[in-house]
């Protein structure tokens, strides 16, 4: 029996699952449980205090019924579509600009890392204040300039907010393009930007003819990334508006939490949630197919 055991040591496959066993039962039981638990609460009918009973699709057949979830499924786009596409704009912009020699390179690029590093409460918090209706930072600086005579109401309009989450999600995700895509541009061989310059072809020419298509395969898995938790965000939305005004910038995260923690309809809640899944994984197999090609 011993002897058994240690020749079964000897395999590399078996001492490697060995290995991760700690880190495999951590992930069952964090993540694989709750996930299996939430896809099945999804199609109960449980409330606070009470166990529920399996109704197979009437909380997705009574969701689809529901005003207030289409205007969170358009919400939840609208903000995901937006704020990828700017994030991965400005990113790419900052990735080109830093990989420049300059002074100060360094502490311009620890700078332009901070919003990423901030807690994303805290940055929450910092734009609450300063979208605020009586307080609000940006409007008393505008005001102060003479470019606009009255406070803005940022949160209390309904596409006002939606549009000044978006910008904080844009502040705060840009850093993770740029620092990515950065790291990609050092890759670059500078022998093909001199042979550029030896034809001819000018800063933008050289942008779409080799800095692009050499980006490419590594912006699509930062974009994936971006898009996931972007999609699946609600710190920054339920700090900031929490679904408000009147429900008009709910995505599928808060209300997800407003009709399971605060309404107790976990069964509601968890189907919710569950209209996330189909897209996450949409993502990740563009991501996985893409690459694929790329090899």
């Amino acid at each position: 029996m011993r002897q058994r055991f240690s020749r079964a040591l000897e395999n590399p496959t078996v001492l490697g699952l060995l290995f991760v066993a700690p880190a495999e039962l951590l992930l069952l039981v964090f993540l694989a449980y709750p996930f299996v638990l939430g896809i099945w609460l999804g199609f109960t009918d449980t409330i606070v205090g009470r166990q529920g009973h399996y109704i197979g699709w009437q909380n997705y057949i009574d969701l689809v019924n529901d005003t207030q979830f289409w205007l969170t499924a358009f919400n939840t786009f609208f903000y995901t579509v937006i704020a990828v596409i700017l994030k991965a704009v400005l990113g790419i912009g900052l990735a080109v600009v830093l990989n420049r020699d300059f002074k100060a390179k360094g502490l311009v690029r620890a700078i332009v890392l901070l919003p990423w590093i901030i807690p994303t409460a805290l940055s929450a918090l910092c734009f609450w204040w300063l979208y605020d209706a009586t307080f609000s930072g940006i409007s008393w600086a505008l005001v102060r300039l003479g470019i606009i005579d009255h406070y803005i109401n940022f949160l209390g309009d309904p596409w006002n907010a939606r549009w000044s989450l978006i910008a904080a999600n844009v502040w705060r995700g840009v850093p993770f393009f740029t620092i990515g895509l950065l790291a990609g541009l050092q890759t670059i061989s500078p022998d093909l930007y001199e042979a550029a310059d030896i034809d001819g072809a000018g800063s933008w020419k050289k942008f779409r003819r080799i800095t692009l298509p050499l980006l490419t395969p590594l912006l699509t898995v930062v974009t994936v990334f971006s898009t996931i938790w972007t999609f699946a965000d609600f710190q920054l939305v339920w700090i900031i508006t929490k679904g408000g005004p009147a429900g008009a910038t709910h995505i599928f995260g808060t209300l997800s939490y407003e009709r399971a923690m605060q309404g107790g309809h976990f069964g509601m809640g968890a189907a919710i949630s569950n209209f996330m899944l189909p897209v996450l994984v949409i993502c990740v197999l563009i991501a996985f197919m893409f690459l694929k090609k790329e090899d």
